[in-house]
């Protein structure tokens, strides 16, 4: 494998698309892990917020759901608009991901924080929500409630969401492939991983 070969992933734990394009990115990964480094990027949709979401918001995004939901067949639980007060704040469940990042544990808890929200309806803007979701895939939760909570991992999520700017990652997912010639950013192809895979081939 070469060092210098990177796959940058840009993502937001709560973004819906990412949610639909799991999938597709699961194969992607697989089939290229022994190829190339696999980096996750958080690109930070929603800045923090303890406003509730507006009404009009709230039917935008749930329309977003049923587009993605008929689109690609993924599964949603419409409750959460009913059982939790939506927040258009996604910086907390970003800041979570670097947190178990630190534990080895970014992409499991990724995957949690998506199935807690879209499957079981909890919200993932509380911090509450994050505790159990990481005490629930087993992380050292002290441990993990420390780092979230802590100015030094707020500064590696603000140079981090610095970088995926900086990149072009500018809307999720996005997929940019590091080689010795340069930075490049990939299409994205939600209903097959093959094109994605034979691509990035060509380009190694």
């Amino acid at each position: 494998m070469n060092q210098a070969n990177k796959l940058y992933y840009v993502y937001d734990p709560m973004c819906s698309w990412c949610w639909g394009y799991k999938p597709v990115w699961t194969q992607i990964r697989n089939a290229l892990k022994d190829k190339l480094t696999v980096q996750y990027v958080v690109g930070g949709l929603a800045p923090d917020s303890d406003e509730p979401m507006p009404e009009a918001m709230r039917e935008q995004i749930a329309s977003y759901w049923k587009k993605i939901e008929n689109y690609l067949g993924t599964e949603f639980n419409y409750e959460f608009w009913t059982q939790c007060t939506p927040r258009r704040s996604t910086y907390p469940s970003c800041r979570a991901a670097l947190a178990a990042r630190k534990q080895n544990a970014e992409q499991k808890m990724v995957e949690a924080i998506q199935s807690a929200y879209y499957l079981e309806a909890r919200n993932p803007s509380d911090s509450d929500v994050l505790i159990s979701v990481a005490e629930q895939i087993g992380l050292d939760v002290k441990q993990f409630e420390q780092d979230y909570r802590s100015p030094e991992l707020n500064q590696t999520f603000l140079q981090e969401l610095q970088f995926a700017r900086s990149i072009g990652g500018n809307s999720f997912p996005s997929l940019f492939l590091q080689t010795e010639s340069g930075i490049s950013e990939l299409p994205i192809d939600y209903q097959s991983a093959q094109a994605t895979i034979e691509q990035i081939e060509a380009l190694l």
